[in-house]
């Protein structure tokens, strides 16, 4: 009988012995240790994982702010610079400003949260010992650094010896000595006017009147810089102006705006805030909330809401997620009249001011001037007392009420008691500027009367033009309203 391994092929022992080995128990002690080593190196690699993601959240609200910043500088950084600040383009002059000013801006985030923060209170309903960042730091960066800036803030000395007059004619001075601006003292004057009157001021006219460079000069000559907002075309909401909560990052996307109104509320320089382009975007969406609470008679009532909640750790002046606007922040919206914007409605036009530049000043040679810093609160006694000392006359008044009557009878518009107030108080703080009585009242009645008469129908407005112009010669006397008869001049012309 023949041995079955003697019988088996030379190639079904070499597999037979390889099996033997693989199955001994040498091998399997060695494929238990080989599985052990890969199970440890596999547990290794997902701690380390984990350790580098614990590194990277804790690192990341620490740097998101200095990251932003560093997008935003080299976003500005890309856009031409020109020299020269006061070029023919306001676009120019607003990128100039807001290129100094990008340390205290931050770009919107790619993804938008909701305004207000969605963590919901304790039990007990005790929202102050809610932090809900990772880190424990505030979610506004920008504004608890100004927090901890004025801490040890000294006190400023303010000029109070000037009078409104010479702060007209100082102001127009320094623009054409140190910033080779050159303006009629009457614009100067109107625009001094006007900030007694709102917080809003429209200044209108063709490109290269120096709509934007005017209020940029005010803030160069008051030794505190002007703010230059570039409105842009989709712009619906406030959250555009003053910035939004991401729930992302769990951060506040400030803006330049929000900064320095927190800082406004701190002090009492005077602000003044450009709007630069306001109708390219419609000025009822963005700016609304602005519009309702200027109107408010009692400034301390005036709070607009930044988030819907608090935290323990907001800035010190963030009372219930509302900050408060600044009685002494004016804002300057420069209106350009072409297809490319949208009308401002009745609605702005009522609440603001407006200043009409149609033309360049003749240059003129004007002293060395120093640059002053004269607070809100004097400037605000300046225009008190000049109401008190330079009242609009009592005949004066007479024949506005008879031109009111007339309006009625003949257009259907009345003043109104915005209006009749606005009046009251324009009309002496230009006088005290260095104006006349009857040029205050030209002025304001041709911006805020005579110009509905341009929403009329023309064809009317052109056969009741004459009759018009004569009934104020009779009343006030002749060619003393020249600015109103031009308003009417020119609706018949365009008919």
């Amino acid at each position: 009988m023949i041995n079955a391994l003697e019988a088996s092929s030379p190639i079904e022992r070499v597999f037979e012995n390889i099996w033997d080995t693989l199955s001994s128990r040498t091998a399997i002690i060695f494929y238990v240790v080989i599985i052990a080593i890969c199970v440890i190196i596999l547990i290794f690699q997902i701690l380390k994982g984990e350790q580098k993601r614990e590194e990277i959240l804790t690192y990341r609200d620490k740097n998101l702010k200095d990251i932003e910043k560093e997008n935003f500088a080299e976003g500005f950084a890309k856009k031409e610079m020109n020299d020269n600040p006061f070029g023919t383009s306001n676009s120019s002059i607003a990128s100039t400003i807001i290129s100094s000013d990008s340390s205290i801006s931050i770009n919107k985030a790619s993804s938008r949260g909701d305004l207000g923060s969605t963590h919901s209170s304790d039990s007990d309903g005790n929202e102050d010992d809610i932090i809900n960042s990772e880190d424990g730091s505030s979610r506004f960066y920008m504004l608890s650094q100004i927090d901890q800036k004025m801490e040890f803030k000294t006190p400023v000395k303010y000029d109070k010896s000037m009078n409104l007059k010479e702060i007209c004619d100082d102001f127009r001075n320094f623009a054409c000595n140190r910033l080779k601006l050159y303006y009629d003292i009457e614009d100067i004057r109107r625009f001094i006017g006007g900030l007694s009157v709102t917080k809003l001021i429209i200044l209108q006219g063709m490109s290269g009147t120096g709509k934007t460079s005017l209020a940029y000069a005010f803030g160069e000559y008051l030794d505190n810089k002007t703010t230059v907002i570039p409105i842009q075309p989709m712009w619906k909401e406030r959250t555009d102006l003053i910035g939004y909560y991401n729930e992302f990052t769990k951060k506040f996307n400030e803006t330049t705006l929000l900064y320095k109104m927190y800082e406004a509320n701190y002090n009492d320089d005077i602000y003044i805030t450009v709007l630069d382009e306001m109708n390219i975007a419609r000025v009822e969406y963005y700016f609304a909330e602005f519009l309702s609470l200027l109107e408010l008679p009692n400034p301390d009532g005036r709070n607009l809401d930044v988030v819907a909640d608090k935290w323990s750790n907001d800035p010190k002046l963030l009372r219930e997620g509302k900050l408060r606007l600044p009685i002494n922040m004016w804002f300057i919206g420069t209106a350009n009249n072409d297809d490319s914007t949208f009308a401002i409605s009745d609605k702005v036009y009522d609440r603001a001011m407006v200043l009409n530049l149609d033309k360049k000043a003749v240059p003129f040679e004007a002293p060395y001037v120093e640059s002053k810093r004269i607070s809100s609160s004097y400037l605000y006694q300046l225009m008190n007392d000049a109401q008190k000392e330079y009242s609009i006359s009592d005949r004066n008044l007479r024949r506005i009420r008879e031109l009111d009557k007339f309006m009625i009878e003949k257009f259907h518009l009345t003043f109104g008691n915005r209006i009749m107030k606005q009046i009251r108080v324009y009309v002496p703080v230009l006088v005290a500027c260095g104006g006349t009585e009857l040029e205050a009242i030209d002025d304001i009645l041709a911006r805020k009367v005579f110009r509905k008469l341009e929403s009329k129908n023309p064809v009317y407005v052109k056969q009741m033009a004459e009759s018009v112009c004569s009934y104020l010669d009779e009343l006030f006397g002749t060619d003393k309203l020249p600015l109103c008869k031009e308003v009417i001049r020119l609706i018949e012309q365009n008919v």
